[in-house]
């Protein structure tokens, strides 16, 4: 597959994924969330559709926002992590949510528009865009926060410089994401479910400090939390819906082979369109341990 075909294959599996039932309410989903960095207190003060299972850390907890910032969550998803960066920066500052899906923006402004119903309106925006081409002016926002998108990113070093042109001088990068420790096996590697997954796509630990310095970050670290990985086989099956019956195993569908609609076609089971994003991961946790192979890592950087 093409980089254009990647994205538009990542477009419909969390278009996908957000326009399905999946919420905080299912058991998988809220064990994801938790095992990752979010306590049950703080998940019980959000719309339980601002998350679906996705998360690989809690980006809000280290990235010390300040009352009045300007704070960017690329790849903002249902908002979970929009909501708690607005609650930390105030009225006087602004919490931003850019995703490639419609049907993400869409759910993350249902979601601010229930917490404003009830009382709690946020200074929130949100914004259809690709992280290598946000609607940004340059030297605007204080700290760059990211949840498992990164590693998504058909370019990463032009997203990479993106960040680093919109972020004021000091501005600041903390992020939540996966990085590869070692390669994937073959009959994982070159699959659309492991790079949608946000697995075969993410960056080794040495590229994605390299690519920092790259772009003229400072103060870079990539550091393995050493969360579990295999939380996210916790999901398969949730809301009810019975797990995808797969015409074919995400292990069979190569990112040279696919054909357009091949994946999403695969993913369709007793439940119409459920999350092929995690029963790919499923399938693939099945036959190997990921964290032999990823980590979930927290990574800072400083433009100086």
């Amino acid at each position: 597959m093409t980089a254009t075909e990647i994205t538009a294959e990542i477009k419909a599996q969390y278009g996908s994924v957000a326009a399905s039932l999946l919420t905080g309410s299912d058991p998988g989903v809220s064990a994801v969330a938790e095992a990752f960095g979010y306590t049950p207190e703080e998940l019980a003060t959000i719309p339980t559709a601002a998350h679906m299972g996705l998360s690989c850390g809690n980006p809000t907890a280290t990235a010390n926002l300040r009352p009045g910032e300007v704070v960017v969550d690329l790849g903002c998803g249902g908002g979970i992590d929009v909501i708690f960066a607005a609650r930390k920066v105030g009225p006087t500052g602004k919490a931003i949510g850019i995703d490639m899906t419609p049907q993400m923006i869409d759910r993350a402004k249902a979601n601010a528009a229930t917490l404003a119903a009830k009382g709690e309106a946020l200074p929130v925006e949100f914004y259809l865009a690709e992280m290598e081409h946000m609607p940004l002016t340059a030297g605007s926002v204080d700290c760059i926060i990211s949840n498992c998108v990164i590693n998504l990113a058909t370019d990463k070093p032009a997203a990479i410089r993106e960040m680093y042109r919109v972020l004021k001088v000091g501005g600041r990068l903390a992020i939540s994401d996966i990085a590869m420790k070692q390669p994937l096996p073959d009959d994982v590697a070159q699959t659309a479910a492991a790079y949608i997954g946000c697995i075969s796509g993410a960056l080794t630990l040495a590229d994605y400090e390299r690519f920092l310095k790259d772009a003229g970050f400072t103060g870079v670290q990539v550091i393995d939390t050493k969360k579990d990985l295999n939380a996210y086989g916790l999901v398969e099956g949730q809301s009810g819906c019975c797990s995808p019956e797969m015409p074919a195993t995400p292990g069979s569908l190569s990112l040279s082979t696919i054909t357009e609609g091949e994946w999403i076609d695969a993913s369709q089971g007793c439940c119409g369109a459920t999350s092929a994003v995690h029963a790919g991961l499923g399938e693939v946790l099945t036959r190997y341990d990921l964290n032999e192979y990823a980590a979930s890592v927290q990574v800072f950087a400083i433009k100086s």
